[in-house]
C-alpha cells in the first residue's frame, strides 16, 4: 500500500511547474512590453514626428481626393398579383363564355422575389448605354470606349432590393450633385422605356399575346371584307334573308369559339396532364361547342363547310355570297373575342401596376459622400501610432543580429554576390 503523501507528491510538483511556466510567460510578456515602452520613450521625438507627418500626409491626400456626391432613389416594384381576367370573362356570358379561361394562355409563374428582376432591368446594358449617350459620359469620364464608360458607371452605381420591405434602393455617385440626381432618375426613365417593349408581369404577357393575335385577326378580317366586296360586285347579291343571316352569324361565332377552345387546350397540355380538372372541363366545353356547331353547320366543322341551307333554293351566285358572308362573320367574331380579351388584359395590367413607382425621387445632395477626410486622418494616425514602435523594435533587432560574427559574414557574402554580375547557367 503506497502512502497518500507519496502519491500526491508528483501532482504537487506538476502544479508547481505549471505555475512557474505561467509566471515565466507573464514576465516575458511584461519584459517585452517594457522593452517596447523604453524604445518609444527613448525615441519619442521620432515617434511624434512620424505620427504628425503621417497625419499631415493623410490630410493632404484626403484634400486631393475627388469629391463625390451620392444621389438616391427609392422605388416600389409592381406587385405580382393574380389576374382578374377570369372573373371579368365570367360576367360576359352568352357567346363570350366559351373563352372564359383563355386568359391563362399567356400567364406565367409568380417570381419569388420580383424586385431582383427589376434590379437587373434597371442596371441592364440597354439602360446604361442609353444613359451614357444621354449624358455624354464617355467624355465626362474621360474614356475612349463606351464599354469603359459603362464599367465606370457600374462602379459608381449601386442597386439593391430590400429583403424585408421589398423596395429597391438605387444609388449613383458623381462629382456634380445635380448630375448625380439626374443619373439616378435617368435610370428609372430608361427602365420605363425598356419595360414598354417587354412583357414583364403576367398581365403584360397576356396583353402582348392578345395584341399579336389581334393584329393577325385584324389582317384576316380586312382580307375577308375585301373578298366580300369583290363577291358583291361580281355576283350582284347585296343582301340575304334574315334566316340565313342568323344561321351564318351563329355558325361563325360557334366556329370562332371552337378554334379558341382548341388553342386553349393545346396550351394547357404543355403543363397539365390528362387528369387535370381544368383540362377535363375544357375538353367537355369543346365537345359541347362542337355539338352546337354540328347542329347549326352540319357534320363538317371546318372553315370551308357550308351551313344547313337548302342549296336547291339558293343560286350559284347566292352560295358564293353566303360563303363570303360566312367567312366575314367568322373573322368578325374572332376579332371581337380577341379585342375583348385584349382590353381585359390591359385592365389587368393597369390594376397590377406594371410600371415601377417612385417612392423618393433623387434630389441633388447637399453633402458629399466621399472622401471621409476625418476618418482618413484618424485612421492613418492610429496606424502610424502602431507602425512607429514596430519599426523601432525591428530596427533594434536587426542591429543586434548584425553584431553577431556569423551574421556579419553572411552580410558580407550578400554584398559580394550583389556586386557580382549574375551568370546564366
Amino acid at each position: 500500500m503506497i502512502p497518500t503523501e507519496i502519491q500526491s507528491e508528483p501532482i504537487i510538483n506538476e502544479r508547481n511547474e505549471d505555475s512557474f511556466r505561467s509566471e515565466t510567460d507573464r514576465s516575458e510578456t511584461e519584459f517585452l512590453f517594457l522593452d517596447i515602452a523604453v524604445l518609444v520613450v527613448e525615441h519619442r521625438r521620432f515617434v511624434v514626428r512620424f505620427i504628425l507627418i503621417s497625419a499631415a500626409l493623410a490630410a493632404i491626400v484626403s484634400l486631393l481626393l475627388p469629391i463625390r456626391y451620392e444621389a438616391k432613389v427609392l422605388l416600389l416594384p409592381p406587385a405580382q398579383n393574380s389576374s382578374v381576367g377570369s372573373a371579368l370573362l365570367g360576367q360576359l356570358g352568352g357567346n363570350m363564355g366559351a373563352l372564359g379561361s383563355l386568359a391563362t394562355l399567356a400567364s406565367g409563374g409568380i417570381l419569388k422575389n420580383p424586385a431582383d428582376m427589376y434590379v437587373a432591368l434597371l442596371t441592364s446594358r440597354t439602360s446604361e448605354d442609353a444613359l451614357i449617350q444621354r449624358f455624354d459620359l464617355v467624355k465626362e469620364y474621360q474614356k475612349k470606349r463606351t464599354s469603359e464608360a459603362r464599367k465606370e458607371l457600374e462602379h459608381r452605381t449601386t442597386a439593391l432590393s430590400g429583403s424585408k420591405d421589398g423596395l429597391i434602393r438605387l444609388t449613383v455617385e458623381d462629382r456634380d450633385p445635380k448630375r448625380a440626381a439626374e443619373l439616378a432618375n435617368g435610370y428609372v426613365e430608361e427602365f420605363r422605356k425598356l419595360s414598354a417593349t417587354l412583357a414583364i408581369t403576367e398581365a403584360a404577357r397576356r396583353r402582348l399575346f392578345y395584341q399579336q393575335q389581334l393584329q393577325q385577326a385584324k389582317e384576316n378580317l380586312t382580307g375577308a371584307e375585301d373578298a366580300m366586296t369583290k363577291t358583291q360586285r361580281s355576283t350582284g347579291v347585296l343582301e340575304i334573308d334574315s334566316q340565313a343571316r342568323a344561321l351564318i352569324e351563329s355558325a361563325a361565332v360557334l366556329r370562332a369559339q371552337v378554334v379558341a377552345k382548341q388553342v386553349e387546350i393545346e396550351a394547357m397540355r404543355s403543363f397539365a396532364t390528362d387528369d387535370n380538372p381544368n383540362l377535363i372541363l375544357a375538353k367537355q366545353e369543346l365537345a359541347g361547342l362542337q355539338s352546337q356547331l354540328e347542329h347549326v353547320a352540319g357534320s363538317q366543322q371546318d372553315a370551308g363547310s357550308d351551313i344547313n341551307l337548302s342549296k336547291g333554293r339558293v343560286t350559284e351566285a347566292g352560295m358564293e355570297y353566303i360563303r363570303r358572308f360566312r367567312d366575314l362573320k367568322y373573322q368578325e367574331a374572332v376579332y371581337e373575342l380577341l379585342a375583348k380579351e385584349f382590353e381585359i388584359a390591359k385592365l389587368d395590367e393597369a390594376q397590377e401596376g406594371s410600371m415601377i413607382q417612385i417612392v423618393d425621387v433623387a434630389v441633388p445632395p447637399d453633402k458629399r459622400s466621399s472622401p471621409h477626410r476625418t476618418l482618413i486622418v484618424i485612421g492613418v494616425t492610429m496606424l502610424a501610432f502602431f507602425i512607429a514602435p514596430f519599426w523601432l523594435v525591428m530596427r533594434q533587432r536587426l542591429a543586434r543580429a548584425a553584431e553577431l560574427p556569423e551574421n556579419r559574414r553572411r552580410l558580407r557574402t550578400i554584398r559580394e554576390l550583389w556586386k557580382t554580375k549574375p551568370t546564366m547557367r
